[in-house]
């Protein structure tokens, strides 16, 4: 499979490449950070990308795949989550540029969850400051659709509807 049409396969037809190793989580986390490079200066469906993080991530993913201990449909698959959710060692900024420093010490219950099933984490997406809703002001910049620039992809959760519309993850929270 031609690395750049992994960003357009939903999450499960990933799964299953992944499960069938046609496909190695180390390259779909690579395609998914080369279209983030690619077009999110445009969208802003991102507040941080996890590079480092993820590719380590993936390749752990890849060997334990390669090792006989597949742990389900979410294992290898690289996903993103709204800046709203505790991430340790990962800022989160829930919107505002007020906590543009957080460091969270430990992970929420939902990616602690997500890391446990195997998933690679790509990073934080936009969101409306708080998850106020159509926030005016977007410290990160304001998330776009990938579909119309001049439309917004939603509220609150504006990275998470982006990015995975113009597929910068495979899915999102």
């Amino acid at each position: 499979m031609n690395k750049h049409d992994i960003p357009f396969l939903t999450a499960l037809e990933l799964a299953d490449l992944i499960k069938s190793r046609e496909v190695s989580p180390v390259e779909a986390t690579e395609a998914f950070l080369d279209r983030i490079d690619q077009i999110d200066g445009q969208l802003h469906a991102y507040i941080t990308v996890c590079r480092d993080e993820a590719l380590s991530a993936a390749r752990q993913a890849e060997s334990e795949i390669a090792n006989g201990g597949y742990r389900g449909p979410m294992h290898g698959i690289p996903v993103a989550v709204k800046d709203q959710m505790l991430t340790q060692g990962v800022r989160t900024t829930n919107g505002s540029s007020i906590l543009k420093d957080l460091i969270p010490d430990e992970d929420a219950t939902v990616i602690a969850n997500l890391k446990a099933s195997g998933a690679v984490l790509l990073g934080k997406l936009n969101m409306s400051e708080y998850a106020s809703g159509d926030a005016f002001h977007h410290p990160y910049g304001r998330p776009r659709n990938p579909w119309d620039l001049t439309r917004s992809p939603g509220t609150s959760s504006s990275g998470s509807g982006a990015a995975t519309a113009a597929g910068l993850c495979a899915t999102s929270l």
